[in-house]
């Protein structure tokens, strides 16, 4: 029994290591490559149980990265340690912006979402991981700090005032030009294609979900494509609007106390070269830490872009509404069953998973905007909701790209236009009197068109019975192709 018992309490001490930070010695896990810190916040935070996304960490570790260099060439940190630190970042932002290695990394960063506020202990989860990643490097062991040191090294020059803000900006404005932009090309590129494709196309136009004077299918798609040209307009602005205002610099409250005056410049450059995104240090400091104010501008850019995407996709549904039973001006491509009790139905899937997009997006606009409101996440010299924005910034960012692309190539791109359906409806509309109230006047043509309700008839049929024009000028007057080209 005392063997047993033995072996039970040498297995359990095998599973975890002592560390130590500024409270004292902690046990941390033994496969982990976090610290003392880290551990804190992980038995302080057991919330969600969902950490801090992989964008913001990987941001993070390219923070520390550019930190180290700028460190190093200021003549602060010997090149022995940036060389090992810039190593360990690397090592961590490689492997998180691969979907095979991520999971893998993301153990060691296991900080909730909702921590503290500031974002301190996501913070020094990175700095531990970088610290023991380069001590393992140097051939010392976990939790040496020699050679490097997580805060003395790691976070030289800086604060998790200006690290946390400036990472949530660096992993959205990455993210934004990486993933979100391209995304709205590929649409735009697609409805433009389908503006061309459907541009001879007359159909009956639609004024509040009624009856209106004809227009083409392209033109409507054309609308759809301008939405999305702004919409990469407004995705542009919003990068700019992040990587423009960098708070790396301003230190605990603003004011750069323990950072060389020259730091954030230099970080803001090398992040610019690894990233392609043109950052920028903040003008004001104290702006740039006690607000989230570029955050909550950059996400109402994106909001709208969902109310867009949630128009365009609305308008497809309500056009390929059917297949016999309604309006039918479009086949949307079936990509899946859509009834377990109706065989044969097929849904507008596609449409219905941008239209909940939209709907969280504009949910997380709100949890944006009250995190960056005064009296509830700024207060005074910080903002003490950033690991909520920027988890929900990311979100946002994550969730518009997806639905985007799979919007555009599962079903903008296989849309076809019911052209029998379209000609007949064109043919039976009452608004083609409007064209007939230059010649006879508005209440005779309104006239006409009541009677054609009632009689069933043709606007065209009962115009040529009751000789209202003569039959040559009577269909030029109903051409309804040149009802789409009113100036010309």
């Amino acid at each position: 029994m005392a063997t047993t018992q033995t072996r039970k309490k040498t297995s359990r001490k095998a599973k975890v290591r002592i560390e130590k930070d500024s409270m004292g010695k902690m046990e941390v896990p033994a496969d982990v490559l976090y610290g003392a810190s880290t551990q804190r916040a992980v038995l302080n935070f057991p919330i969600a149980h969902d950490p801090l996304g992989w964008e913001t960490i990987s941001a993070f570790a390219r923070l520390k990265h550019a930190a180290a260099t700028a460190n190093e060439r200021l003549g602060k940190l010997p090149k022995r340690q940036s060389s090992l630190i810039r190593k360990a970042c690397e090592t961590i932002y490689t492997a998180l912006d691969e979907p095979g290695t991520r999971d893998a990394m993301m153990r060691n960063f296991p900080v909730d979402v909702y921590q503290t506020g500031s974002g301190t202990s996501s913070n020094m989860n990175v700095n531990e991981v970088v610290a023991n990643l380069a001590c393992q490097s140097a051939g010392k062991p976990i939790g040496a700090h020699d050679p490097v040191h997580p805060n003395d090294h790691v976070n030289m020059g800086q604060s998790s005032n200006d690290t946390m803000p400036t990472a949530m900006q660096i992993a959205a404005a990455v993210h934004i030009k990486n993933d979100l932009l391209p995304s709205l090309k590929l649409l735009e590129r697609s409805l433009r294609k389908k503006t061309r494709q459907f541009d001879k196309i007359v159909k009956i136009g639609r004024t509040h979900l009624q009856d209106a004077t004809p227009i083409r299918l392209g033109q409507e798609f054309s609308g759809y494509a301008a939405q999305i040209e702004y919409a990469i307009e407004r995705a542009t602005q919003a990068m700019h609007e992040l990587a423009g205002n960098m708070p790396i610099g301003g230190t605990a409250v603003g004011t750069g106390i323990n950072t060389h005056p020259r730091f954030a410049k230099i970080v803001c450059s090398e992040l610019s070269k690894a990233t392609g995104v043109k950052f920028t240090e903040a003008a004001n400091h104290f702006e740039a830490q006690a607000t989230r104010d570029c955050v909550v501008d950059a996400h109402g850019h994106l909001k709208t872009i969902s109310v867009s995407l949630s128009t365009i996709a609305s308008n497809i549904r309500i056009m390929g509404c059917g297949p016999r039973c309604g309006i039918a001006e479009l086949d949307l491509p079936a990509v899946q069953p859509g009834s377990s009790i109706m065989p044969g139905k097929i849904n507008p899937v596609m449409v219905e998973s941008v239209m909940q997009v939209a709907m969280r997006v504009a949910g997380n606009d709100v949890t944006i905007s009250i995190g960056g409101m005064g009296g509830t996440g700024s207060l005074m010299e910080l903002n003490h909701a950033m690991p909520l924005m920027a988890h929900t910034m990311m979100e946002t960012i994550r969730l518009l790209s997806n639905v985007t692309t799979v919007f555009t190539t599962k079903c903008v791109d296989g849309l076809v236009a019911n052209r029998r359906v379209i000609t007949e409806s064109v043919e039976r509309s009452l608004m083609l009197g409007t064209a007939l109230a230059p010649r006879i006047g508005y209440d005779e043509a309104a006239h006409i068109a009541h009677e054609c309700y009632d009689s069933g008839q043709t606007i065209r049929e009962y115009a040529l019975e009751h000789d209202v024009l003569p039959a040559d000028e009577l269909d030029k007057v109903l051409d309804v192709t040149t009802m789409t080209y009113p100036h010309e």
